[in-house]
């Protein structure tokens, strides 16, 4: 069982986000699972240019470490999602990562995989944050198990506070894993926008190759 934590801070291994990210690692570790950390701000990642060869190839052909990365992501079991509150939102340093796995959600390439989110703020937004990126995993076919987010700049005492829920979320989040649980309204969601999704593969063939063979692997056309 493996898990990989996404660690979205531009200051990376001296970030608050980072803490709640290990939190998390540990808590999953304690239950067996092989951990590791990825910080974003590490990486040479490139904008998303709209050039659709994802689309059309079925993997991304740009020369930077997003192929790697998201060969790292698809390998995992599950993934911990961190980032700091930057303008009521993610960073862009998660945000690129986002936009970079765009053809995620036309392949489902999270399908099978479980998920939770952390955020850190000064002061606010951050259950929006965590919302967005489990919002995220979902879309992309992961099922998130939780979330944890907490405001520092009010509390000297938060971080600590929310380490503890974290490491807890860990145990969830493993345990999910191992016993493949079930969340009805996720896989309800999940059910819906296969169906939905899929005139929009079977129309797009000519224009979306690499994403229909991907769905004619998975059996979900033919």
């Amino acid at each position: 069982m493996k898990i990989v934590g996404i660690n979205g801070s531009p200051r990376g291994g001296r970030s608050a986000t980072l803490q709640l990210i290990e939190a998390v690692l540990e808590g999953a570790k304690e239950k067996g699972a092989e951990v590791d950390v990825v910080h974003l701000i590490d990486l040479d990642l490139k904008f998303r240019n709209a050039c659709s060869a994802c689309f059309q190839e079925g993997k991304c052909v740009d020369e930077d470490d997003f192929p790697n990365l998201y060969e790292k992501i698809k390998a995992a079991d599950g993934l911990v999602l961190g980032s700091p509150v930057y303008f009521d939102l993610v960073t862009g340093q998660m945000k690129l990562l986002i936009d970079r796995m765009a053809d995620g959600i036309q392949c489902q390439s999270l399908t099978g995989k479980y998920g939770c989110s952390v955020a850190t703020s000064g002061d606010h937004a951050e259950p929006a944050v965590v919302a967005y990126l489990n919002h995220f995993l979902q879309m992309l076919g992961a099922t998130p198990v939780g979330n944890v987010g907490v405001a520092i700049g009010k509390d000297p005492g938060a971080l600590a506070k929310a380490k503890e829920t974290a490491h807890e979320l860990g145990k969830t989040l493993a345990e999910a894993i191992q016993t493949r649980r079930q969340y009805p309204q996720i896989e309800a969601f999940h059910k819906r926008f296969q169906e939905k999704f899929k005139a929009v593969i079977a129309g797009e063939k000519p224009e979306w190759p690499g994403d229909y063979d991907h769905w004619v692997n998975q059996a979900w056309v033919w």
